[in-house]
């Protein structure tokens, strides 16, 4: 067993197939809220694009964070929403969510929520189902994977989400509105997977590098939210994921609680389930 445990006050500031099943399995996703109507007294940033850029850089400097997400997926009149919750170790470049998928149309529960955890070139998942034993874990290479886990697990890495803008191009500044009470700065844009993976940490580049190969398109819309400190309160982005057929994705990611304490323990080898899952 291997545990990292991350403290930081806030300053002045395997397998493909696997992943592919639970993508199809819970074939899903969503966003968080509306935007608020921008400011009179407003004022953009000298250069847009390189604040998003820059997006990051801040989060690693900030340490650690809580995150919530929500990933919303349509295809062929069917919306889903899979939500998670949980802590981002970033300076470390580990995390740990809880993913709950969708309720029946009776509004019952069912499936387990999903124990994940995030660290450099793997995904970890409890609860996985389709015979996984209950006490056993899945891992799954995100380097091996067509999106680089950017969709597959339900829920889009938030320290992915934040690399991937390092790709940030066209950026617009739209104006100012709140997320969650906190006044933060808007913009809006597309980003380049490719360009992001050149530009993207190690722990991220190579998931990443693989989403840039298998996404049919490397341009990515998004909307993202930054607060007076330059933090990533919020990001949006929007996939168009092909598997059998087109399926449009808007996950978004919203942070907050910086500075909080995250422990992510990984689980010890023979707690890692090697038998035949189920499609």
């Amino acid at each position: 067993m291997v545990v990292h445990q991350h403290r930081r006050r806030r300053g002045r500031a395997g397998r493909a197939a696997v992943a592919v099943g639970l993508a199809l399995t819970v074939a899903a996703l969503s966003g968080c809220g509306g935007d608020a109507v921008a400011g009179d007294d407003a004022r953009p940033a000298d250069d847009p694009a390189a604040t998003v850029r820059g997006a990051a850089d801040v989060l690693f400097r900030t340490g650690s964070a809580q995150a919530r997400t929500a990933m919303e997926m349509a295809t062929g009149g069917t919306r889903v929403t899979i939500r998670g919750e949980g802590g981002v170790d970033f300076e470390n470049r580990m995390g740990q969510l809880l993913v709950m998928l969708p309720e029946d149309a009776k509004g019952k529960a069912e499936h387990r929520p999903i124990t994940e955890l995030l660290v450099p070139g793997a995904l970890y998942m409890k609860n996985r189902g389709a015979g996984v034993p209950d006490d056993k874990w899945v891992r799954v290479d995100t380097t091996a994977l067509a999106d680089g886990n950017l969709v597959t697990g339900g829920a889009t890495d938030p320290m992915a989400a934040a690399e991937l803008l390092r790709g940030a191009q066209e950026v617009t500044y739209v104006g100012e509105t709140e997320v969650a009470g906190t006044k933060v700065r808007h913009y809006r844009g597309t980003t380049d997977i490719a360009r992001a993976a050149a530009q993207a940490s190690p722990a991220v580049k190579g998931a990443l590098e693989a989403a840039a190969k298998g996404f049919s398109k490397d341009a990515v819309p998004f909307d993202a939210y930054l607060d007076s400190e330059g933090l990533l309160r919020k990001v949006r982005h929007r996939f168009s994921y092909v598997n059998n057929g087109v399926i449009d994705v808007s996950s978004t990611t919203l942070l907050y609680g910086f500075g909080t304490p995250v422990t992510v323990v990984l689980p010890a080898e023979g707690d890692i389930y090697a038998g035949k899952i189920a499609d």
